[in-house]
């Protein structure tokens, strides 16, 4: 009889378990397919938006994010109340080890820290996605992704800078495309001290018109006065060169940048026909002797 009684139990726990464990895998399951469902009803809103120009794009990949992590949050909850083994193990360490859960707080204290600082980062609006940004001097790109714990930034390489959310929301962020994305781009060219200071200024000036990439921007009280599209001044000298500058306004910062190589290229190619020299520092050696000019110039 007892022996019986021990066979009914055993097959009990046994149903039991494989009760809780099927349990545990809908739960999974569940939370799959809801992940993959909400992802495409957002993915599908962000189309949508970005083909009518509405609506928030950075809110709406942060409010993605945060969703499917609160849904695996709320499975890994049911979970543990679901399976007795887990719910008694979860109630014993949270009343009895105090030190433990303040173990566990302080080291998720940087997570709490990233999440927090990316909900500021959604709120505020420093940044877009798709802006580009420069975050401390090292890290520029495009701004691909804003998650809960990190911002992810592809860089003009198309490799992916991941930065935690603490780090960006502490540091100085230059955004170059927030409110206009309209650049000035400074060129600079170096003259011999000796060449003709107004042409090289006439030909820099007629190179930067000539590129696709230049556009007017001047307001309509610098139309009045005259002032040239591009203004190129002398902005200092040095013991080789005469420093020249043009201002040139871009539609944006990667136009920009290829507009001021284009025009190196362009600039130094009418300067060699022009018979314009570049700025090139020179040095003048003193020798104590003849023996010792000989010596170091390799002379016989």
């Amino acid at each position: 009889m007892l022996n019986l009684e021990l066979n009914i139990w055993d097959i009990i726990a046994e149903y039991s378990t494989i009760i809780y464990t099927s349990t545990a895998v809908l739960i999974v399951i569940g939370a799959i397919i809801l992940t993959r469902v909400m992802g495409m009803l957002m993915r599908r809103i962000m189309r949508r938006d970005v083909e009518h120009q509405s609506g928030d794009l950075t809110r709406l990949r942060f409010l993605n994010n945060a969703i499917s992590a609160l849904i695996w949050f709320t499975a890994l909850t049911l979970i543990i109340f679901t399976v007795p083994q887990l719910r008694a193990l979860a109630i014993t360490l949270f009343a009895g080890a105090g030190i433990l859960v303040a173990i566990i707080g302080f080291a998720a204290q940087a997570a709490f820290a990233n999440i927090i600082s990316g909900i500021f980062i959604v709120m505020s609006r420093p940044f877009r996605v798709g802006d580009l940004i420069r975050v401390s001097p090292e890290y520029q790109g495009f701004v691909d992704d804003i998650t809960l714990r990190h911002t992810v930034i592809r860089d003009f390489q198309n490799r992916r800078v991941v930065i935690p959310n603490s780090a960006v929301g502490a540091a100085n962020i230059l955004n170059h495309t927030i409110d206009d994305p309209k650049v000035r781009e400074y060129v600079e060219m170096r003259i011999s001290l000796d060449s003709d200071m107004e042409l090289a200024i006439k030909i820099m000036r007629e190179e930067a018109l000539k590129h696709p990439y230049c556009i007017d921007n001047r307001t309509p009280q610098e139309i009045t006065a005259g002032d040239p599209v591009v203004q190129v001044r002398v902005i200092g000298f040095d013991d080789s060169a005469t420093v020249l500058r043009a201002y040139v306004w871009v539609n944006d910062p990667v136009h920009a940048f290829l507009l001021r190589f284009d025009m190196y290229r362009s600039c130094k190619k009418r300067f060699d026909e022009e018979g314009i020299l570049l700025g090139i520092p020179h040095r003048m050696l003193m020798f104590k002797n003849s023996s010792e000019k000989k010596q170091i110039l390799g002379e016989e």
